[in-house]
């Protein structure tokens, strides 16, 4: 495909997500993982370390199983998707911006790259970048993945133009109000004892090491979000949650905040708490048989919505004496959601 044609005052904008393997084949899944367990904001390990442990031991024994998920979740059509759930997100973005902008879709490991999203817009000869990573909540190991990454590909270029990034979007009204608008439907169908936001975990030494001057304690501080953790992950999820609790009108006492994911390991670090895992198998024994699920850490349905949250959970929920477990369907390209980007975009 030619490159765009250069023209002036055109605004570049670079929607970023995860990635995804090529295919659900274990080959592509050990590529995928290869790449994305040995960047060193996800797994901080010394190199020396990390490079033996991940390529040599935990990616071998990870990827066939990993494969066998990812068989389950593609489409036979469209393939990955967070990757197709990307370039819709990205066309109707477009559209909705209209010809002052120029927007671009690049995955964090593996394709479409951040590299070539970033060439496209180079290309064009953009005035300037906005940067939106689909995380909404920062995290060193996602947002300040991607923004370690872009700044590392623009500081070869001669010409380097002004780029700016969105960081989080935690309070965002459209991102807030599109999960509550899809949450009410399915509220709509069914009647339910609780609702359980659960948000991809991250080990709790990367909170710690983030902590504006000690402040974070892993407990109480996160109960208002303030100047002092904006950018505390842990913090970020527990306003999430008051958010969408509020904008669903329940009551503290309604919803629980988990986390979900905790990659296991031989240094047995304690991950974020509590887990999902572990609260909904008590649930039902509290006489709460009826759940309602969020997976507010993502904006695309992937394998850790649709099959973790959607399926095992589910399953894992039944097994404890449950009647019924429901995830709410991701943002994906819903309309709602495709005019909070724009928004996001237009005041930055």
């Amino acid at each position: 495909m030619p490159s765009p044609a250069p023209t002036n005052g055109r605004i570049g904008v670079l929607l970023v997500n995860l990635g995804t393997p090529d295919s659900p084949q274990t080959s592509d899944v050990r590529r995928y993982l290869n790449e994305f367990l040995t960047d060193a904001r996800v797994i901080d390990m010394p190199a020396a370390v990390r490079y033996p442990l991940f390529q040599g031991l935990v990616v071998p024994l990870r990827a066939p199983k990993s494969a066998k998920i990812y068989q389950q979740l593609w489409d036979t059509e469209r393939g990955s998707p967070l990757l197709y759930h990307g370039l819709d997100l990205q066309k109707l973005v477009q559209e909705k911006l209209g010809k002052d902008y120029l927007v671009a879709f690049g995955m964090r490991y593996q394709k479409p790259s951040i590299e070539s999203a970033l060439q496209e817009l180079r290309d064009a000869a953009v005035d300037r970048i906005i940067v939106l990573p689909l995380f909404p909540q920062y995290a060193a190991a996602s947002t300040g993945s991607v923004q370690e990454k872009v700044m590392d590909i623009v500081s070869k270029w001669w010409v380097v133009p002004s780029i700016s990034f969105i960081s989080t979007f935690v309070e965002d009204p459209g991102f807030i109000g599109t999960f509550a608008t899809l949450g009410r439907e399915e509220m709509a169908k069914h009647d339910y004892d609780h609702v359980v936001f659960s948000y991809h975990g991250i080990p709790e030494r990367h909170v710690l090491k983030g902590s504006h001057n000690g402040y974070c304690k892993l407990g109480n501080c996160c109960n208002s979000y303030n100047k002092n953790n904006r950018y505390c992950y842990r913090a970020q999820c527990f306003e999430t949650s008051r958010q969408l609790g509020k904008a669903l009108g329940l009551t503290p006492e309604q919803y629980t905040t988990s986390f979900q994911s905790r990659l296991q390991s031989r240094l047995r670090d304690p991950w974020l708490q509590p887990y999902t895992d572990e609260v909904l198998k008590e649930m039902p024994g509290k006489g709460i048989k009826n759940v309602l699920a969020f997976s507010p850490a993502f904006v695309a349905d992937c394998l850790e919505t649709t099959i973790e949250v959607g399926t095992e959970f589910k399953e894992m929920f039944e097994e404890a004496g449950g009647s019924h477990w429901q995830l709410v369907p991701s943002l994906n390209s819903h309309p709602q959601w495709v005019e909070a980007v724009a928004n996001m975009i237009r005041r930055n």
